[in-house]
């Protein structure tokens, strides 16, 4: 008897692949569905199409779909995507901040797009090749970290309501990435598990957002070019390229201070200056994150200790948490160093992901 029938998102990359396998053969009633974000030609960059959005992706996911037997459709969200996904992008380093995309694609545009279509097909539940789990707990839907600690992808997932996390199912979360390339090699998909992976964000597939920006804001350069370089005292130290060209704890600014390695720590846009010091300079014991969603807990009490993450590949770090009216204060044990404005904070009690926002400039 089929365990209910489930959308999965297929993006023909090694992870949703084996996911739709093991649903499938879990007894679950499996529907592929790709997601056509990105129309790479508009970006106007020089590397080849590759990735989830590519024409061989969406074959490799639909292959998948008719080597098992199950149905596959594709959906074209590429003007929501690019309206939302795309416009805050440019709005964030427009505004001196360093933007956080796949956070906003999943809150915003993935999930919603497939708990719609799930909908529409009488799907009972979600699924993605996110490695991470989900459990029900007093009361509440819980995002756990994935076995493997390498490839745990809980920290772009703070965004997705409950609501959502009801009906979703990661099977990748109790599995380590080895493990499942072994297994799409024991299936036949050799070649998917020695694919080279894209690491880069979808809409800019050559990683150069600086001229990414330049392509999709006219004039940009002129109106941002010719600001200054500044010490942490406020002392002129030269020319930058413009403010947006650059972010929290970069090191490459073509501007030296003595002996010592040169980092960017602040960006300042109503001044069109880039405040620069040293590594010490980078880092912070204190941090303000907004926009906070809440996975474990309804709320976090004041004084509670939490490891805090401020990027993807950060380790974490302990910290006490308050509540400053609607946002939260974050206080480290430790220095952190290179917090960033715009990027995302995750808060974790163990493996378990307690909250998640988005990290306010002091």
């Amino acid at each position: 008897m089929s365990k209910g029938r489930v959308l999965m998102a297929m993006s023909g990359g090694i992870d949703s692949t084996m996911a739709s396998l093991i649903l499938h053969e879990s007894g679950y009633e499996v529907i592929g569905l790709t997601m056509k974000t990105w129309d790479y030609a508009s970006s106007g960059g020089n590397k080849k199409e590759t990735g989830c959005c590519s024409l061989d992706a969406i074959n490799d996911a639909r292959k998948l779909a008719v080597d098992c037997g199950f149905p596959h459709t594709i959906l074209d969200i590429r003007d929501e995507f690019g309206d939302y996904i795309v416009d805050n992008f440019i709005n964030e380093y427009i505004a001196g901040r360093t933007p956080n995309p796949c956070v906003l694609c999943n809150t915003h545009i993935k999930w919603e797009a497939l708990l719609k279509r799930a909908d529409m097909l009488d799907c009972k539940f979600i699924a993605t090749g996110h490695y991470a789990q989900v459990r029900y707990e007093n009361s509440r839907y819980i995002v756990s970290k994935g076995l493997d600690s390498n490839k745990d992808q809980s920290y772009v997932l703070w965004g997705v309501k409950q609501e959502c996390l009801a009906r979703t199912i990661f099977p990748m979360g109790g599995y380590h990435k080895e493990d499942i390339k072994k297994m799409a090699i024991s299936r036949g998909y050799k070649e998917l598990a020695t694919k080279s992976e894209s690491y880069e964000i979808c809409f800019i597939p050559d990683n150069d957002y600086r001229s990414f920006l330049k392509r999709r804001v006219s004039d940009l350069e002129s109106k941002v070019a010719g600001g200054n370089f500044i010490s942490t005292k406020g002392e002129v130290l030269g020319k930058h390229e413009g403010y947006p060209f650059y972010t929290i704890g970069q090191r490459k600014i073509g501007i030296s201070l003595g002996s010592k390695p040169t980092y960017v720590v602040g960006i300042n846009p109503k001044d069109n200056t880039v405040v620069v010091g040293s590594k010490e300079d980078l880092k912070m014991q204190t941090m303000y994150v907004r926009s906070i969603n809440y996975v474990k807990y309804p709320k976090i009490e004041d004084g509670t200790n939490l490891l805090v993450k401020i990027r993807y590949k950060h380790p974490g770090e302990i910290a006490t948490i308050f509540n400053v009216k609607n946002n939260l204060k974050v206080i480290f044990h430790n220095k952190v160093s290179g917090i960033a404005p715009g990027q995302s904070a995750a808060f974790y009690e163990e493996n378990d992901l307690v909250a998640g926002g988005f990290i306010m400039k002091n």
